[in-house]
């Protein structure tokens, strides 16, 4: 069920032993100026004389979207000198979108203001880092039962999109069980370009990747904001099945975030996402992994489970560190049971840094480099 309505943010107060003058001045109009967006609200933006038709434009694109909550906060400010009438400071963007966003989502922009005879007023907003959809262009949306989809292209592909990320939501609930809010924020930008700008990275480095799970900061735990960003250059060229396991393999990365750790290995967390991506596609071994397959007929063996580095944007034989991923997540799947796969995922996130082996042993019942050589003789199956 959808919030029943936005709340209108309240001006945060100044840092304790800041001048209250012009910072507490620019504070006010910060938070004047999100509640102005938040609620729609033309007439209520403090715009500089110059600046009204780019702040019309800020409400048109994001039009479609409906805020819940929508703050700019004061981070970086210096006391302007005595006489000045410009001044440039950083706020924290935090927004939460409805219905699909526990936490806000925050982001870092740069706010030029000019002092006029009613006080300080907006010139220019602009990001640095990692942008926001609507600093992209206008946006649109698709909604589907399980999904929320923000793009700039055409309504159809929209649609398209939120229907797979419906099909997806069972599959991985299946698997992982239900979560909260159960629902995929889903963006899908024009270009490759406009994908890199969205993260505040180089466009080369994602070239071929499909779509990433984009964490944005926000959430008071290990929770963020989580949206699916779709690289419409790389998505196109999917097939529909692909397609469908691209939105369901990152579905899988929302669904398992609060279980997530920066020692969870890649080698299982993008081997479940894949494990789960492919449930009911009735895709055998080799047409899952092509690649390995390939490699292991040319007598080329992996040297052990992938590492982390494997999985770089852009590497040699990234397409196989996914492959043995999968490979080694299906095989526990198959001998254990996809509970128990589950449970070595959640135990390697609870058991701490360095806790792979302790999850294994309390979980499996064997250590990581006995269940490794299962693996390795599992991988060797493929040169028949």
């Amino acid at each position: 069920m959808l919030p029943a309505g936005p709340a209108a943010p309240a001006a945060a107060p100044p840092g304790p032993g800041a001048p209250s003058g012009a910072r507490e001045a620019v504070t006010q109009v910060l938070a004047r100026r999100a509640s102005a967006i938040l609620r729609r609200d033309p007439g209520g933006l403090p715009t500089a004389v110059g600046a009204e038709e780019a702040d019309r434009d800020v409400l048109t694109r994001t039009a479609a979207i409906r805020f819940t909550e929508y703050t700019l906060r004061l981070t970086t400010f210096a006391e302007p000198a005595s006489g000045a009438d410009r001044l440039t400071v950083g706020a924290e963007l935090g927004y939460r979108i409805a219905g699909v966003d526990d936490y806000p989502a925050l982001l870092e922009r740069q706010v030029e203001l000019r002092r006029e005879p009613a006080g300080w007023r907006v010139l220019r907003e602009v990001p640095t880092g990692a942008v926001a959809p609507w600093d992209l262009g206008a946006v649109r949306t698709a909604t589907g039962q399980h999904s929320l989809v923000l793009g700039l292209g055409e309504d159809a592909e929209l649609a398209d999109l939120a229907a797979l990320a419906d099909r997806a939501m069972p599959t991985v609930e299946a698997v992982w069980g239900a979560w909260k809010p159960g629902r995929l924020l889903l963006e899908l930008p024009l270009t490759v370009q406009q994908f890199a700008r969205r993260m505040d990275v180089s466009a080369d480095a994602y070239q071929g990747i499909a779509a990433v799970t984009l964490a944005v900061g926000g959430a008071p735990t290990h929770t963020p904001a989580d949206r699916i960003v779709v690289n419409p250059e790389a998505y196109r060229q999917l097939s529909e099945l692909g397609r469908r396991v691209v939105v369901t393999h990152e579905a899988t990365h929302v669904a398992t975030r609060a279980d997530t750790r920066s020692w969870t290995p890649l080698w299982l967390s993008e081997g479940v996402a894949d494990y789960t991506g492919y449930q009911g596609t009735g895709r055998t071994v080799r047409q899952i992994a092509p690649e390995l397959a390939r490699d292991v007929r040319a007598g080329r063996m992996p040297a052990g489970l992938p590492t982390d580095d494997a999985f770089t944007a852009g590497s040699a034989g990234i397409a196989q560190a996914y492959e043995q991923s999968w490979l080694a997540c299906d095989l526990i799947a198959r001998r254990y049971g996809p509970q128990r796969l589950v449970a070595l995922y959640r135990a390697v996130g609870q058991n701490g840094s360095g806790g792979l082996e302790r999850a294994f042993r309390s979980e499996l019942g064997l250590g990581v480099a006995e269940f490794t050589k299962s693996w390795e003789a599992e991988v060797a199956t493929l040169r028949s």
